[in-house]
């Protein structure tokens, strides 16, 4: 489906972003920047929300940023956070996959971020990357402009290779591994952000978890695979009271959260366990906390969170409207006032529900439907009751019990 930035739909239409206004309501600057620094991937994953669902625009976008297109992007930055007052800001080096670009330009492109932004705000890099490319002229690069790098990885060889397969149709999962290698060695490891794994119910959750353990993140992401209301996710029926996904990650954190020592950090699970005792966690997919993420692509163009292409062709543009600093003028953009207005964004579903600030009312993506917009639960809605449910119990019951010992 279409649709025409006229007919977007919520918050295109219903939401009330001049009485937003006239309450006093101000946006916040942008802290985190995605630059997609290369619009092509060596791999051909077939749940990728960039190739393989409904935004193309890959298409038209150039292959590659060019060195002009980045210098120009961070002093956008460097301005936006000037004007803004932003003490730090963390801009991740994205794709496709970023390493396609090769070390010569990486290194410019982390050279030149640092001595654009660097003199106005606390700059730190970061990239996503698959990891088939990881070399030692890749972390000489990394080590030199301290770029944090995160790998993504679905679990051992027969999970991994189920979807992440090159475009010859060949398994990546020996070629990520040895390049993980190579980020763990002593001289390396401080660069080693973590590891982002796509849940696919096939897979055995320990099994998976297991294979992803052995390579000793810091921490892991697990991703529930996107999709929503219109074009529901694998395994997720819309409407059926059925918990998958739950039970998958229920398994995984029974095994996490009882282990006699921290073996990772998993993030989700670390996330549910801060909101249930209170605390705040900036989180695209948990919480209420305001989102303030924008996306540079190839040709220079400032997008929201890329992962809103898995919804509807252009549901991630931002509309060019002055002469301004586009970051300065996209904040007031109604598509960013969704994401910062807390639960004032929320389904009225969303907003009785003793979980909303928990789950505030899970990612964004995962809420979207052709008739209703954004403002609708999420399509995991019961796997995330279901889990956030299972967490508070076991914090309860611990909780209980140290009370009662200590009362002893």
């Amino acid at each position: 489906m279409e649709h025409l930035t006229s007919e977007l739909p919520w918050p295109g239409w219903g939401l009330d972003f001049a009485e937003l206004r006239r309450g006093g309501w101000r946006p916040l600057a942008f802290e985190e920047f995605i630059v997609k620094i290369h619009g092509r991937c060596n791999l051909a994953c077939d749940y990728c929300y960039i190739y393989e669902m409904a935004d193309q625009s890959w298409r038209s976008k150039p292959k590659a940023m060019s060195r002009d297109v980045f210098t120009d992007a961070c002093r956008m930055i460097a301005d936006h956070a000037a004007r803004q007052a932003l003490p730090a800001v963390n801009l991740v080096f994205h794709g496709g996959e970023p390493l396609l670009v090769g070390p010569l330009d990486l290194d410019y492109f982390a050279r030149t971020a640092t001595e654009i932004i660097a003199p106005i705000a606390t700059v730190r890099l970061g990239m996503q990357t698959n990891g088939v490319l990881i070399d030692e002229d890749v972390l000489r690069v990394c080590a030199r402009w301290n770029v944090r790098i995160g790998v993504s990885l679905d679990g051992g060889e027969s999970e991994h290779d189920r979807h992440r397969l090159d475009h010859a149709g060949r398994g990546s999962h020996a070629k990520i591994v040895a390049g993980l290698q190579r980020l763990r060695a002593p001289e390396h490891r401080r660069l080693f952000s973590g590891l982002l794994c796509t849940i696919d119910l096939a897979n055995d959750p320990l099994r998976t978890y297991e294979a992803l353990t052995r390579h000793r993140p810091p921490a892991v992401d697990f991703l529930l695979p996107h999709g929503n209301w219109t074009t529901p996710p694998p395994g997720r029926t819309p409407g059926s009271s059925a918990t998958p996904y739950a039970d998958w990650l229920i398994e995984i954190f029974d095994r996490w959260y009882r282990a006699p020592e921290l073996e990772t950090r998993v993030r989700l699970f670390d996330n549910i366990i801060d909101l249930l005792l209170g605390r705040t966690v900036a989180s695209e997919t948990l919480g209420l906390e305001p989102i303030r993420l924008a996306v540079i692509e190839t040709d220079g163009s400032l997008e929201q969170v890329d992962e809103l292409k898995s919804a509807f062709e252009g549901a991630a543009g931002l509309p060019v409207r002055g002469d301004g600093n586009p970051l300065d003028e996209a904040m007031w953009e109604p598509a960013i006032a969704a994401r910062q207005i807390g639960a004032a964004a929320l389904s009225d579903t969303c907003r009785a529900c003793t979980f909303q600030t928990v789950c505030g009312g899970g990612h964004y993506v995962h809420r979207y439907r052709e008739d209703t917009g954004f403002r609708n639960p999420s399509v995991y809605c019961p796997d995330l009751t279901a889990l956030i449910t299972h967490i508070e119990g076991r914090l309860r019951a611990d909780i209980g019990a140290a009370l009662g010992t200590a009362a002893q």
